[in-house]
């Protein structure tokens, strides 16, 4: 426990197992760029690591430390000693950029974590300091790696061209020349893959779901939450339980009774199916507000004579906004995303909802990158519409989980 309060081992710990994470990420995020091999060598960059992190500690300049890791990863080539193993095939400038990338990205996290520090014993409060910059700088790299390289993949594939792809699968460079060209996966999606049907289909039902979600939603949740009647502890219960059944379990009887009624493979049955899901977030969402809201000012609405309804329509909604916005966004991704119910109800490609619709391209009969532009176009409309209320959303699920 001593020698782990040494700012000198923990500078050569943290140094050496950085150094190991920015290796390995820049030869991932150079791969990706230039379709090249780069190799990240474990051993030499936690060596180097451990040299930066005691340099620093003892001269606390980062730009000094930036140059001599730069230098040292030049030298260390000679001997076959690379911390980052680079193709032949790369340039002296992508070489340069690969070794003033990583270098900067040990260098100024480390200064970071060790900030402060001077050689020798240190407390309990600056060792635990450095430790949780160091883990909230991993799982950055972790949480970014695992959601922005398939987002990438995803996006560069759909810019190639077949020959492209079968030349190198592993460049996931732009080649910018081809102009407009560039899009031409996206062209063809839509002019012959009938996918500005699938867009619309979707969004039809999405914002159906919506709707007839928060029609009933709103009532059920006022009613638990403001009104006293038998069975009301029991029904606020089963809100939760219906909403922990997975759907696969219902699966077959769906397709059963959908198939038995003439509702299988039509849009009518899939906005009746779909609020079944939804309903139950919603409910539990919006009681969980509406008790948090001031029962105050509704009685005072009822005691100036306003009936129940126009105290719903005029106090409770208005001010139930924020948490109304957040539960049809919630909904309305649902709606978009869901995929199981569409594969087992929808069999006429003209009827088909967006994932459905993505889930028909993968194929061999169909080229990867126009499966990729599907998932692209499936994708990018809901990331902006969550980016963009977001703000609603976090509100919304904070106020439902806690007033609840």
């Amino acid at each position: 426990m001593n020698l782990s309060r040494n700012s000198n081992t923990l500078a050569l710990l943290l140094g050496g197992m950085w150094s190991i994470v920015i290796s390995v990420l820049i030869s991932v995020a150079m791969s990706f760029f230039t379709g090249l091999a780069f190799k990240p060598n474990l051993v030499n960059s936690a060596a180097l690591g451990t040299i930066a992190g005691v340099l620093f500690l003892h001269l606390q300049n980062s730009s000094l430390i930036t140059f001599f890791t730069i230098l040292a990863c030049f030298l260390l080539e000679f001997p076959k000693m690379e911390t980052i193993w680079i193709s032949e095939e790369t340039t002296r400038f992508q070489k340069t950029l690969t070794y003033t990338i990583y270098s900067m990205g040990l260098v100024l996290p480390l200064a970071n974590m060790l900030k402060g520090m001077v050689p020798g014993k240190i407390d309990r409060f600056d060792f635990e300091t450095s430790v949780i910059r160091f883990l909230t700088g991993l799982g950055f790299v972790i949480f970014t790696v695992v959601v922005f390289v398939p987002f990438y993949v995803m996006i560069m594939t759909s810019l190639k061209n077949q020959q492209e792809l079968l030349l190198n699968p592993l460049d996931f460079g732009i080649d910018f020349s081809k102009g407009l060209g560039l899009f031409r996966s996206y062209y063809e999606l839509f002019a012959d893959f009938n996918f500005g049907s699938y867009l619309w289909t979707s969004l039809f039902v999405s914002v159906l779901t919506v709707v007839i979600t928060l029609a009933f939603a709103i009532p059920g949740a006022y009613a638990v939450a403001r009104l006293k009647f038998k069975g009301r502890a029991a029904f606020s219960q089963a809100i939760l339980l219906i909403y922990m059944v997975p759907m696969i379990v219902l699966a077959l009887p769906i397709y059963i009774g959908f198939s038995m009624a003439g509702l299988r493979n039509t849009l009518v049955g899939i906005v009746m199916i779909y609020p079944v899901t939804t309903i139950p977030v919603a409910l539990y969402m919006l009681q969980g507000y509406f008790r948090g809201l001031p029962a105050e000012i509704e009685e005072a609405g009822l005691m100036d004579g306003l009936s129940r309804f126009s105290v719903i329509r005029r106090i409770t909604l208005p001010l139930a906004l924020p948490a109304l916005a957040s539960v049809s966004l919630y909904v309305f991704m649902i709606a978009w995303n869901e995929f199981l119910l569409a594969l087992m109800l929808l069999d006429d490609p003209a009827k088909f909802t967006l994932t459905r619709g993505v889930a028909s391209l993968d194929s061999s009969e169909v080229p990867r990158q126009h499966l990729m532009a599907g998932a692209v176009i499936s994708t990018l409309p809901i990331l902006i519409l969550f980016l963009a209320l977001e703000r609603f959303m976090t509100k919304g699920l904070a106020a439902g989980g806690v007033k609840g």
